[in-house]
């Protein structure tokens, strides 16, 4: 483990990547009226795509030097397998949208809680942060999956507030693997 952590982590800059387009997503869905419904729901599915691609590149080039890397991979594989099928089918995806976004958010949010924990035998002190707001966005998916009547009233604001504090996440988790590697040239 000493060895992995001596080696550089890769492309640290692909989660500040992710969490800015994850964060510029928010910002723009709480500015989408909710009659631009199907336009959402493709947005959505590109979004989660291109997340998914960026996970997997990220983990398979930090496969050696980062432990838990295959939990990077399985989401990163997640993400495109959802990506595509809501690109497939918007029509479809418009009605199953809140469960789709509240599983892929849950998942997401199990994600960074694991990755704020993982920073811990990392940088030696858990992301306290990280876990905040991957709780907040299991709450967000949750609340999604229980009523998706009311989500697809409301998922414009729940998944603009969930997107935002996914990409807060991402973007300091970012400043961590960068903190790791700037460490680590020392």
């Amino acid at each position: 483990m000493i060895e992995n952590i001596r080696k550089e982590v890769k492309h640290w800059w692909l989660s500040l990547l992710l969490g800015i387009l994850f964060f510029a997503t928010g910002v723009w869905v709480i500015f989408t009226p909710i009659s631009s419904y199907i336009t959402l729901s493709i947005f959505f599915s590109a979004v989660i795509l291109v997340s998914g691609i960026s996970q997997i590149i990220f983990s398979i080039s930090n496969k050696n030097n980062l432990h838990g890397w295959g939990w990077h991979l399985t989401s990163g594989i997640l993400d495109v397998i959802i990506g595509v099928i809501l690109l497939i089918y918007p029509k479809l995806s418009m009605v199953v949208l809140p469960y789709f976004v509240g599983f892929w958010l849950l998942f997401a949010g199990f994600s960074s809680i694991a990755m704020a924990v993982e920073a811990k035998k990392v940088i030696g002190s858990i992301s306290v942060w990280g876990i905040i707001f991957g709780a907040l966005v299991v709450i967000f998916a949750f609340l999604l999956i229980i009523n998706p009547l009311f989500a697809a009233v409301s998922i414009v604001y729940m998944t603009a507030f969930a997107f935002g504090t996914l990409g807060i996440f991402r973007i300091i988790y970012a400043f961590h693997l960068k903190k790791l590697k700037s460490k680590l040239k020392e």
